[in-house]
């Protein structure tokens, strides 16, 4: 691992790192907050995933976290958002390629070599961090759009992994809205059947009442892709029918952009501290 940058901040760190990635066979960056040290505790993590053309400096540069983050005493990892360099696949679209991995494991060409995001996030990143960083095995994630149905997926895939999950404007339903039927379709192939696995609302739908945790989602009424691309009512409807733990807000006036962001996550770092302190 090679550090990129160090930075001072809130009397912790704030600190970028490149490595080589064996599931994405390319080089990858991440930036990771390091609260101030509270006791001989390692502290828990936060994981964000960021959105469609987002990397890894999006949400530490523009979502003003830190500072909570240090008053709790919780660690922000924020990977990017696809594989990147001249070998991997890319597309003309801004939704496609790199900076669009959803979070997924693409089973087609030109794209399998290399978009295994899901197994990124889910192993090779959190490994990494308890290896080179004292860090407890507590931890949730969150994220944006692209990055809030990478965050869901991750939470209901994997049972027990987290403590807590939320998101900002999330793709709750991929298999129904074109971001996710454009992706899918290149990603996953033609087989229907097989983006399920991937989709927020079909996992919730099949899950255990005992695997349920808490879910807080966060969602502006005036963000330009609510209704064609986001639709939250349709997971709301879900957690509903499945008794899951689910909050949706809806936030007036507020749009997709990281201002709305940065006006709740202190909400969403404290609601993930109250279940990572337990």
């Amino acid at each position: 691992m090679e550090m990129l940058e160090e930075h001072r901040c809130f009397e912790g760190w704030q600190q970028r790192w490149r490595h080589d990635s064996t599931t994405l066979n390319c080089a990858m960056t991440f930036s990771i907050f390091l609260p101030p040290p509270r006791d001989t505790i390692p502290p828990p993590v936060l994981y964000w995933l960021s959105g469609l053309t987002c990397n890894d400096e999006n949400f530490t540069t523009k979502a003003g976290a830190q500072r909570i983050a240090a008053e709790l005493g919780i660690v922000l990892v924020m990977p990017d958002t696809s594989p990147r360099g001249e070998q991997v696949a890319n597309d003309e679209g801004y939704d496609l390629g790199q900076g669009a991995g959803f979070y997924l494991n693409a089973t087609q060409q030109p794209w399998a070599a290399h978009f295994r995001m899901y197994d990124y996030v889910r192993d090779e990143l959190p490994s990494l961090i308890q290896a080179h960083f004292n860090v407890s095995d507590r931890c949730a994630i969150s994220g944006h759009s692209m990055g809030g149905h990478g965050a869901l997926i991750m939470a209901l895939k994997n049972p027990g992994k987290y403590t807590s999950v939320s998101a900002f404007a999330p793709i709750v339903n991929p298999c129904r809205v074109p971001w996710g039927e454009k992706a899918f379709l290149a990603y996953l192939g033609e087989d229907r059947a097989a983006w399920a696995q991937w989709d927020s609302c079909a996992l919730m739908y099949a899950s255990q009442p005992e695997d349920a945790i808490p879910t807080l989602i966060d969602q502006g009424d005036s963000d330009q892709f609510l209704a064609d691309q986001l639709q939250p009512a349709v997971l709301a409807e879900a957690a509903r029918q499945t008794a899951w733990p689910m909050t949706l807000r809806i936030q007036p006036g507020y749009d997709h952009s990281y201002y709305f962001i940065a006006s709740f996550i202190e909400d969403h770092l404290r609601f993930h501290a109250a279940h990572l302190m337990k």
